[in-house]
């Protein structure tokens, strides 16, 4: 499952993530299925720690990174690919 914040995370991301993921697993899997993930991405990550205890203890796999709302310019992508 992906979930896609216009916003910074927040630790309440990880519950609905993990609230998802519940329902996936009992009323949708089937034998067979690997078992569900999530990712939670945010234009903004917050900090390491937030989302650490955030996730902390939840069964589920659940992930959370940023990403950015526009292309980046092609001067920087270079200078990423140089480096």
């Amino acid at each position: 499952m992906i979930d896609l914040k216009i916003r910074k995370f927040k630790h309440t991301d990880s519950g609905q993530m993990n609230y998802y993921l519940n329902y996936y697993r009992n009323e949708i899997m089937q034998e067979g299925d690997n078992p569900p993930i999530g990712i939670i991405l945010c234009t903004e990550k917050g900090s390491n720690t937030k989302v650490l205890y955030a996730t902390s203890g939840l069964d589920n796999q659940i992930f959370v990174s940023k990403y950015q709302v526009e292309l980046p310019k092609e001067e920087d992508l270079l200078k990423l690919l140089e480096s």
